[in-house]
């Protein structure tokens, strides 16, 4: 019995001789490349720490799993009750500032959750401007007259990544609630249910698989957070690798509590594979009447708006208008930091050529994929793993493969009679770029997967029966109809690569400043406002890709109109 690749048509069927040998080599190569951090943790971990692994086990991670713990499953609640509740909303129901909150809510996504941190932990302590004008407005002079929940604690940095991260629960479930037929919510009134039995009858079950992709997502930012946890006082697991290496000098030890970690990330991945196993049954036709939005009345109209208003006040508006007061305040006083110019090149020089690498090893997945180059295309999935490790955690897997190169290439040199090259990789920043197309490869992997399912096969085998040879027909058709998939992974993964913290700080040259680092920098130190135009820069910046996901998020059809 013949395999499917040989079932193809000859017209698809791969491409043939040298150049399909070397883009099979090229594609198992990148998938090696996103495998070798994590054989390496698991090489590095197993070397032992000596003394120093009974003092983690008694004193470090019986408080970082506990704050970790509890950190995952309080942002999940928040996060998962604002997405959805504030979707259904935006949804179903017409009240004023609807067509305003449907985008809107997207908004906190522009801001990484260490700006969050380093806006709040500046804005709301006793002298800070939000106290400072309440007191005004109640005729208070002493910090003490207004006592305030205090942000540097667990219950704060709950809320404040509960607020910043519930966009990821919000977009898949504001697009399943859409979809949703008509009949059977107006089958659940027929049957006499109101609008609250519906929803939590109806509608809820049928959108549990995307709220669980929602909800899976935000809960690995969560995990994947170092900045806002430092600032806040919270002692994660991500923390603890960091503190590991960098306090201890203990890689073995920082490797051992990643893996940990790791663990932890593949139940969340397998919680929302669970979360998912019904999704068939959720999904309908394309046919299929979507349910006609509600007219609230006053009173429910007025409670609706609020409950969109607050998480898109407190997720975005208030930060970033406390980011642009700073901004201005740091500039009319002392003019552009020297610094700013050299940090933000330094940014966009290591983040497009991140792009530039992740987009060409997405592309030669996904045409090797496309052409049946690789026998077994499931092979290619692993490139995406590494979206699911955290940035410490790959830090950490890193450094030792990296290390050994930088070693065998000085030792090779020095025995053909030349000097010790030193840190070839490691020390030029060539690991950071590794980190970034590892971490975000999954982004064009599954943009330019989902561009290829809109090229029809009819369109190669036309091409190769005039005639064109397989690399023509990937040069001439594919790229020119994949051109909006590359430009919009380009754009996300550009954006992510400039906000990413932990990796960058971990593996970022010596005397080597992003705009990410600057900011991280700047709010260990206390100073505030030297960091906030550094920190709006990166708003700016990560406002585009929100915008844009907004503008691909609208529904084709208004349903007003029903």
């Amino acid at each position: 019995m013949s395999s499917p690749a040989n079932d193809r048509p000859s017209s698809v069927s791969g491409i043939a001789g040298a150049a399909g040998g070397l883009m099979r080599l090229g594609a198992l190569a990148i998938v090696g490349l996103v495998l070798l951090p994590l054989a390496a943790l698991i090489a590095t971990a197993a070397h032992g720490t000596g003394d120093l692994w009974p003092h983690i086990v008694r004193n470090v991670l019986p408080v970082a799993i506990t704050d970790t713990a509890l950190l995952v499953l309080g942002v999940g609640i928040i996060a998962g009750t604002l997405g959805t509740g504030t979707a259904w909303l935006v949804a179903v129901c017409r009240f004023p500032g609807r067509g305003f909150f449907e985008w809107a809510l997207l908004l906190p996504l522009a801001i990484p959750t260490y700006i969050q941190a380093f806006v709040y932990v500046d804005a709301v302590h006793p002298l800070g401007p939000i106290p400072t004008a309440i007191r005004a407005a109640l005729g208070m002079t002493s910090p003490r007259d207004l006592p305030l929940p205090e942000v540097r604690s667990l219950p704060g940095c709950i809320v404040l990544l509960g607020f910043v991260l519930y966009p990821y629960v919000y977009l898949p479930a504001r697009a399943a609630f859409l979809v949703q037929t008509a009949s059977a919510l107006d089958a659940a009134r027929t049957l006499g249910h109101g609008a609250t039995a519906t929803f939590f009858r109806i509608a809820l079950p049928l959108a549990r698989p995307a709220i669980a992709v929602g909800v899976t997502l935000a809960l690995m930012e969560t995990v994947n957070d170092i900045g806002a946890s430092e600032f806040l006082g919270v002692q994660t697991l991500t923390l603890s690798i960091y503190s590991t290496w960098l306090n201890r000098s203990s890689l073995p030890g920082a490797a051992q509590i990643a893996l940990f970690m790791l663990v932890i990330m593949i139940g969340l991945v397998m919680l929302e594979r669970w979360g998912r196993r019904h999704i068939s049954h959720a999904n309908v036709g394309n046919r299929a009447r979507p349910p006609m939005r509600r007219q609230l009345s006053a009173g429910s109209a007025t409670l609706a708006f609020l409950a969109c208003l607050v998480p898109v006040t407190l997720g975005f508006l208030m930060p970033a208008g406390h980011l642009v007061h700073a901004a201005y305040g740091r500039f009319m006083f002392r003019g552009l930091p020297e610094t700013l110019l050299p940090e933000a090149l330094n940014t966009a020089l290591f983040a497009g050529i991140g792009t530039a690498l992740a987009l060409g090893c997405g592309l030669l997945l996904a045409i090797a994929a496309r052409t049946g180059t690789v026998r077994s295309p499931r092979l290619l999935r692993f490139a995406a793993l590494g979206y699911a490790v955290p940035g410490t955690v790959l830090a950490v897997g890193l450094l030792v493969p990296l290390a050994g190169f930088d070693n065998l290439v000085s030792a090779t040199v020095q025995s053909l009679g030349g000097p010790a090259t030193g840190l070839i990789v490691s020390g030029s920043g060539a690991a950071l770029i590794v980190a970034y197309v590892i971490r975000f490869l999954a982004i064009p992997v599954g943009a330019l997967e989902t561009g290829y399912e809109k090229v029809g096969m009819s369109l190669d085998m036309a091409a190769r029966g005039l005639g064109e040879a397989p690399g023509g027909v990937v040069r001439r058709i594919h790229l020119p109809l994949l051109r909006p998939a590359l430009g919009t992974a380009a754009l996300l993964v550009f954006v992510d690569c400039m906000k990413e913290l932990p990796a960058t700080l971990m593996l970022r040259p010596l005397n080597f400043e992003t705009l990410a680092s600057q900011v991280y920098g700047e709010a260990a130190r206390g100073s505030y406002e030297d960091g906030a135009l550094a920190a709006l820069l990166i708003v700016l910046v990560g406002l585009i890709p929100v915008i844009l996901l907004a503008r691909l998020s609208r529904p084709r059809q208004h349903l007003d109109s029903f």
